[in-house]
């Protein structure tokens, strides 16, 4: 029997379905005593620590508060959005203002929806 190689082995597993791929992996843990679920134990940790390490958040405008006119400016401000977008935001609440910023970025934007009289928090 001529050895197969990897590429050959990966093409025939690519057209399998997925119960008999998911046969072929609970016979393969029969065969060598194995079991694929250490594996995926081990892969929640990762977001975890990941989570500890914070560095991009998200900014969600939470609360418009009494003066929605000055929350719209600030919005607008910190998004480039245009005034009819900014409103829609705006009324809207709670809606995300900016994904992936950093953490001195987040803490002026609450500040800016703060002054102007909203309420934002950072996730």
């Amino acid at each position: 029997m001529a050895a197969l190689t990897n590429d050959q082995i990966l093409d025939a597993i690519a057209s399998m379905t997925v119960l008999e791929a998911s046969e072929l992996v609970k016979a393969m843990e029969e065969k060598f005593g194995v079991t694929a679920a250490v594996a995926v134990a081990a892969g929640p940790a990762a977001p975890a620590a990941a989570a500890e390490e914070q560095t991009e958040f998200t900014v969600t405008l939470d609360e418009v508060g009494g003066n929605k006119i000055a929350v719209i400016k600030a919005v607008r401000a910190i998004t480039g959005l245009g005034l009819g977008d900014a409103k829609a935001l705006v009324e809207g609440a709670p809606k995300a203002l900016k994904e992936g910023v950093s953490k001195a970025d987040a803490d002026k934007i609450i500040a800016d929806i703060a002054a102007a009289g909203g309420k934002a928090s950072a996730k």
